[in-house]
C-alpha cells in the first residue's frame, strides 16, 4: 500500500524546490550563462555579477533537489505497489510506465532529469549552462507532472502525458 503521507510530503518537498526556483531563475540564458563571466577575475571580485554567483549555483543546486525529490516519490509509489525491487533507478521509471502509472515519454524525461542530476552532483565540470537554464525556466513542470501522475494512477487517473 502506498503511504498517501509520504508520497504527500514528498510533494510539497517538492513544490518548496520549485517555488524557489520560480523565485531566482534568471530572465534568459544570457543572463544565466553571463553570471560566471567575471567571476574568475579578481579585479571584478566586489561586483555585482560576481555575487550573482550564487544565484547560479543555487538554481543548479535546487534542479538536483527537485530531481532528488521526484525519484524519491517513484520509489515510495514503487515500493507501495508492490512492483518489485529496481536494479538501479532507472527501473523504477520502468516499472511504473508498465504499470500505466507513467507514460513511456515521462519515463523517458525521468531518466534524462537522473543524468542531469548525475552530472550536476560528480562532473561539474561538464555542466550544460543551456540545459541546466532550459530546465529552470523551461520545464519545472516535468518534476510536479511526473510525481502526481504517478501519485494520482492509485486513484484511477489517466498517466498518459
Amino acid at each position: 500500500m502506498v503511504d498517501r503521507d509520504r508520497v504527500l510530503a514528498k510533494l510539497d518537498e517538492l513544490d518548496g524546490y520549485l517555488d524557489e526556483l520560480r523565485t531566482i531563475a534568471p530572465r534568459d540564458i544570457e543572463e544565466y550563462a553571463h553570471i560566471e563571466e567575471y567571476a574568475h577575475i579578481e579585479e571584478y571580485a566586489h561586483i555585482e555579477e560576481y555575487a550573482h554567483i550564487e544565484k547560479k549555483r543555487s538554481c543548479e543546486r535546487l534542479v538536483q533537489m527537485a530531481v532528488e525529490a521526484t525519484i524519491d516519490t517513484c520509489a515510495m509509489l514503487v515500493t507501495g505497489l508492490r512492483l518489485g525491487l529496481p536494479a538501479e533507478e532507472n527501473d523504477l521509471f520502468e516499472k511504473l510506465a508498465r504499470r500505466g502509472a507513467i507514460s513511456e515519454g515521462m519515463a523517458e524525461t525521468l531518466k534524462r532529469m537522473k543524468g542531469m542530476r548525475n552530472i550536476l552532483v560528480h562532473e561539474y565540470g561538464r555542466i550544460d549552462d543551456a540545459l541546466i537554464f532550459e530546465t529552470v525556466r523551461d520545464r519545472r513542470g516535468d518534476f510536479g507532472t511526473a510525481a502526481r501522475l504517478a501519485s494520482s494512477w492509485k486513484s484511477g487517473s489517466s498517466a498518459r502525458s
